[in-house]
């Protein structure tokens, strides 16, 4: 798919002044203001820091009832040509040995009416420190979960560079029963930044020194009117029909809707990923 490019910038993070052209007052005005006021912190690459960055007590962040930033949900990317189908079920892509800086990308996830998404499927992948990606096994590739706060963690190493991008970060977003959003996430101040053709400045994570390491910040905003409400199945098939709230254990074997599937990742099953809407943990047959 063509990338969109951004708009000339009319404020330090490309978004219109509080107010302006009618638009409701959005979450960055607020921070910019915010800052402006000294009330919250800059973090590294001139961005600023996300609501929950000024405490620990994880609640999700107040946001304002636009709830996106004045340009609509998170931006669309391409998935490129690294992405592979049934990535292990974890938060974290590295071991003690893993080599590279130490990176941690935590966030939340939102719908339009500014709640947050628990239960969102997030499918990271990216290159390794030196740039490569592992298309022969599933090294730096995870999926997770948000909790219930619409929270979710990922622990990584900054990404490596390789000709004709930037640093990046690479997922897929999906609430449960809705579509599926692929993006990127981008790490400020890179020089090739400037000259990668698919960057997107909106995509910038807010990043920070942690020690020998790096910690990051994003919220992604998906197109979903409110939170979605738990319902019941469309069936309740007996004997081995997939039902919500079960514990399903890898290669467990289950039936939705007259077709059979295998479980790939063991998990708890929720309302909204039945097994056609989930092939990261089944696939028919």
């Amino acid at each position: 798919m063509t990338e969109r490019s951004a708009a000339p910038p009319e404020g330090s993070d490309g978004t219109s002044p509080a107010g302006s052209r009618g638009r409701p007052i959005s979450r960055k005005s607020l921070l910019r203001a915010a800052v402006a006021a000294g009330a919250v912190p800059l973090v590294a690459g001139g961005g600023v820091a996300l609501a929950r960055d000024t405490g620990s007590d994880g609640i999700p962040p107040a946001l304002t009832p636009a709830c996106d930033d004045g340009d609509g949900p998170t931006h669309e990317q391409m998935e490129g040509p690294y992405f592979k189908p049934n990535s292990p079920l974890r938060t974290s892509l590295v071991t003690s040995g893993t080599p590279g800086t130490p990176l941690t990308v935590s966030g939340y996830v939102f719908g339009r009416a500014c709640k947050p998404l628990s239960g969102v499927l997030l499918d990271f992948w990216q290159a390794d420190a030196n740039g490569a990606y592992d298309m022969a096994g599933f090294a730096f590739r995870g999926h997770q979960f948000t909790d219930r706060n619409g929270a979710f963690t990922l622990t990584t190493v900054v990404a490596g560079l390789y000709p004709g991008r930037t640093r990046h970060i690479h997922v897929k977003a999906q609430a449960p029963g809705q579509r599926v959003l692929t993006t990127q996430l981008y790490f400020p101040g890179e020089p090739r930044n400037n000259t990668d053709a698919l960057y997107d400045p909106a995509l910038l994570m807010n990043v920070r020194a942690a020690g020998s390491g790096r910690q990051g910040t994003f919220d992604f905003v998906l197109d979903v009117a409110r939170t979605p409400d738990p319902t019941d199945p469309p069936t309740d098939p007996p004997g081995t029909g997939w039902k919500a709230g079960t514990s399903y254990r890898a290669g467990d074997r289950v039936t939705y809707d007259g077709v059979t599937y295998r479980c790939l990742q063991a998990h708890s099953a929720i309302a909204g990923w039945e097994p056609p809407q989930v092939p990261a943990l089944w696939e028919r047959g």
